[in-house]
């Protein structure tokens, strides 16, 4: 009976709390710590740049005074607040060489990423919504994304994952970790922690398989429907320039939706045996930092109103000096 004893008492102290972690990040790439902290300082700083910039052509610019570019002027300031959970981590990391992460601050990171992602997922299917209006119902369009729908469709986005993730979050760090306490990942993803936990962690997959069927597959599904309509309506358009017109103003949005939703729905709906940490590492890389690199240039460049703006306002600048 004492030797059962001693045995769980060995047992308990395997599953000590663990109080910090360790994210390993990019440390396998000794050699290039500093060329990495140069890229991803570059990166976020065109990141801060290029979404502030669209909150403030959206602010200042009349013709941009419009429900679209409402939507895009907060889908800016999501992104900035999404990448600005990841890439401080990841600067100071490779800084000062100094991994470690305490298991409240690594809780906050997973609860803020899942609740932007969350966000960023109802907020692409309310700027869908927002198209299918414009295209389908232009008649109705004024009265339908009048004010107080539109602030309330983007107050919904923000506010509605809240409770979900705060609660997963919770269910998920309540898990005791004794596998180890590195976690190799560049920031606490729920994928690379849940590798850590002890025993069977099958209910909580299922929890998170649940949430990402709700926050991401739901609202993807909204914009499908969205668009198969807006394509049929484009195609029916009588003249060419029309329909060029119609699709320029979709095409933007679309290329986005299918950046963030490919590599969402890629990490967190595959078979945990189908999940490699590499492969994890990288597909986060691109939807928590490469995807809002490249959303203010898609939505810029490929959209006339934004660049009349903008070369009003560099305009208007360089005749004052």
């Amino acid at each position: 009976f004492s030797q059962v004893k001693r045995e769980m008492k060995k047992a308990d102290s395997n599953v000590s709390a663990v109080k910090q972690f360790v994210l390993l990040g990019f440390s396998d790439l000794s050699d290039l710590q500093g060329f990495l902290f140069g890229v991803f300082c570059t990166i976020y700083i065109i990141i801060i740049t290029g979404n502030s910039l669209i909150i403030i052509l959206t602010r200042l610019d009349p013709a941009l005074q419009k429900p679209m570019y409402f939507f895009l002027a907060n889908f800016s300031f999501l992104e900035i607040c999404f990448v600005s959970v990841t890439l401080p981590r990841i600067l100071v990391n490779l800084w000062t060489q100094d991994r470690s992460i305490s298991l409240v601050a690594c809780a906050t990171q997973m609860c803020f990423l899942l609740m932007l992602g969350a966000t960023e997922c109802f907020l692409l299917a309310v700027m869908a919504y927002d198209r299918y209006v414009a295209i389908c119902n232009p008649l109705h369009y004024p009265l339908v994304m009048n004010q107080m729908m539109c602030v309330q469709l983007t107050v919904g986005s923000w506010i509605i994952g809240i409770p979900v993730q705060i609660g997963q979050t919770a269910q998920i760090f309540s898990l005791h970790f004794c596998n180890s306490n590195q976690i190799n990942h560049f920031c606490c993803d729920i994928p690379p922690i849940l590798k850590l936990a002890c025993g069977d962690t099958f209910a909580h997959e299922i929890s998170v398989y649940i949430v990402a069927i709700l926050f991401v597959t739901v609202p993807f599904m909204l914009i499908l429907v969205s668009y198969s309509k807006i394509i049929f309506t484009i195609l029916k358009l009588p003249t060419a320039s029309g329909r060029a017109k119609a699709f320029s103003t979709c095409s933007s949005h679309l290329l986005v939706v299918l950046l963030f939703f490919g590599s969402g729905t890629i990490t967190y709906l595959r078979p945990k045996s189908k999940h490699s940490e590499e492969t994890d590492k990288l597909l986060s890389l691109f939807y928590t930092i490469v995807t809002p690199m490249f959303n203010p240039m898609i939505y810029s460049l490929r959209n006339k109103d934004v660049i009349a703006a903008l070369r009003k306002l560099l305009f208007k600048n360089s005749t004052r000096q």
